[in-house]
């Protein structure tokens, strides 16, 4: 009863907001004002589209709670989670400007079921009664995420990401389609106004230099238009409600025909099998519990080797891709799940095991998943794969590759791995020629030509406990699955038993284009650099991998070609990650 209580009121609150904008935003007179001073070029239709976002805003403001709700799906679960967040102080902690009071611009984008992932230690929740709600502040740029049990109407956490943005809801998706396809600029850097089925990529973050959408400061996204052997991306500013700029990505000469295989997507069964449940395995020495998450790649989790505890956690948090050093535009991606995902790129099969063959023996095992875009390996469509690799002999590696095309033949390739151990009186040190340097604060470093390696290759060394650790070897090219060296950045942050240091599936934690450190890790080092000696530590690891369509060296990347009366795929991976060897005093 309660429950039909607050949905009702619940809708009463949407009525409230929808029939305000409702009557104006229909008005002629608005309309053609709007268009006159804002958008002198554009189209009634897209100016009724943001007349009323605009109006839509212009009434949230005047709420006491100046949040708007998600609607674009709506059901008692979504109205009772959205009820009990707005409920929470420290959900609504940002929503009016400190000192002023004055309200801030607030959007509820997602409300999703809970997934595994979601649910820290000691939660206890009914099952399908936990449910994720994703609120953006555009004030401050600042991503708010709260996990809701439903049942009791309780909070059962909170977390808020500075400078991140959560996935779009399908309504700003199609705003900013309608933004981009009758943008006059548009249509006359292709040659003709395009269709708003025409775009790719239309909710994928990204940044552009010099404006408001460089390192994400605005809520961005590219609607990218493939054109022959070119890929035109509108970059659409959705804080603005405009196109802040035009780019243009050459996507190779190669043949471009679709290419139509055997695989099948089958998203409910990968979504009942290996997202909504916790997976078990165990192999050659090693236990594990595995799962799919919304925006994380595939999550270990409970890694042990000969029954000891190693590893807590380890994932694939983002991928960012970046097509200019100069103008800094690209996609921010995540991988995951392919339903209520914040991934871009999806799994459309179940993870796979294989054993690792060395010198005709079966020296371990691979636990891989792999990711598609929809219309792989199309231009601006994107695949990936995600590879653990188990050792007999307690080694192991964690690995990633783009499989190729994307949306140009200049792109960088920025994968986040974040990797908790386990023990909480854990050591990072670095080779400094000749001995091992331990760190006292959090940091990073980069891997580059003039970084120094023990005679194994090793670079750093992380003692778990006073007895032992693992030994850091990075990718150099030697591991023999073609990849090239990872030119990686590593950064080690203190873990807080008591918040979330990101242990939680995160929204993408960094811009697409940042060509330095900031790639998402720095912010968990953020107000100061706390000391990480003898302390529970989360090491991450982002490689940095340029594609590349040149014949004699293709790499990241993909292409289709005639053979015998049909097209097949043909590809380049580009695979980095580091090796982690144990050792023992």
């Amino acid at each position: 009863m309660f429950h039909k209580i607050v949905l009702l009121s619940y809708c009463f609150l949407i009525g409230v907001q929808v029939f305000s904008q409702h009557k104006t935003s229909q008005d002629a007179v608005y309309v053609n004002e709007y268009r006159k001073n804002l958008l002198k070029e554009t189209t009634v239709d897209t100016a009724k589209y943001i007349i009323k976002r605009k109006l839509e805003k212009d009434s949230v403001l005047n709420l006491s709670m100046p949040i708007k709700f998600f609607i674009d799906r709506l059901d008692e679960k979504i109205a009772v989670a959205q009820q009990v967040a707005i409920a929470d102080t420290f959900f609504t902690r940002y929503i009016f400007d400190k000192a002023t009071g004055k309200p801030l611009w607030n959007e509820i984008f997602g409300v999703y079921p809970a997934r595994p992932g979601d649910i820290r230690k000691g939660m206890t929740v009914l099952p399908g009664m936990a449910m994720r709600v994703e609120m953006y502040n555009y004030a401050y740029n600042l991503t708010t995420v709260a996990v809701v049990d439903i049942f009791s109407q309780k909070i059962l956490s909170v977390d808020h990401f500075p400078q991140t943005q959560p996935d779009l809801p399908p309504s700003l998706i199609k705003l900013a389609v309608q933004i981009a396809v009758d943008a006059p600029e548009v249509t006359k850097a292709l040659g003709f106004k395009p269709s708003a089925s025409l775009p790719v990529m239309a909710s994928t973050k990204t940044a552009l230099n010099r404006t408001r959408c460089e390192r994400s400061q605005h809520l961005c996204v590219a609607p990218t238009f493939v054109q022959g052997n070119r890929a035109l991306w509108a970059i659409v500013d959705l804080t603005d409600f405009r196109v802040v700029g035009l780019r243009w990505t050459n996507t190779s000469k190669e043949l471009e025909q679709p290419v139509v295989t055997e695989r099948k997507i089958q998203n409910e069964n990968i979504a009942d099998c290996y997202c909504n449940k916790v997976n078990t395995l165990s192999q050659k020495g090693w236990e594990m519990d595995y799962l799919l998450t919304s925006s994380d790649g595939l999550m270990i989790s409970n890694v042990k080797y000969k029954n000891q505890q190693v590893i807590n956690s380890a994932k694939l948090v983002d991928w960012h891709v970046s097509y200019s050093g100069t103008d800094g535009f690209g996609y921010s991606d995540a991988v995951g799940c392919p339903i209520f995902s914040e991934a871009a790129v999806v799994a459309t099969e179940p993870p796979q095991v294989a054993d690792i063959i060395e010198a005709d023996t079966v020296a371990g095992f691979m636990l891989e998943q792999k990711f598609f875009s929809e219309l792989w390996p199309g231009p601006c469509n994107y695949s990936y794969s995600q590879r653990y690799f188990f050792y007999t002999d307690g080694r192991f590696r964690m690995s990633c590759a783009s499989i190729g095309r994307g949306c140009g033949n200049n792109g960088t390739y920025r994968p986040v791995f974040r990797i908790g151990f386990s023990g909480n009186n854990q050591l990072f040190a670095e080779w400094n020629k000749d001995e091992w340097k331990v760190w006292d604060k959090e940091g990073w470093k980069l891997q580059d030509a003039t970084t120094v390696y023990t005679k194994e290759g090793y670079q750093y060394k992380l003692n778990t406990s006073p007895n032992g650790g693992y030994f850091i070897e990075p990718g150099r090219g030697q591991f023999g699955d073609g990849g090239r060296g990872d030119n990686a950045y590593v950064y080690v942050t203190k873990n807080h038993l008591d918040k979330n240091e990101g242990q939680n599936d995160l929204v993408t934690i960094g811009p697409c284009c940042n060509t330095d450190y900031q790639q998402g890790p720095e912010k968990f080092m953020i107000p100061i650099k706390e000391n990480i000696r003898n302390t529970d530590l989360i090491l991450w690891y982002v490689p940095q991998l340029k594609n590349d369509d040149t014949p004699s060296s293709k790499y990241c990347w993909a292409e289709t070609y005639y053979e015998n009366g049909q097209y097949k795929v043909k590809t380049y991976p580009c695979f980095a990650g580091p090796l982690f060897v144990p050792f023992h005093k």
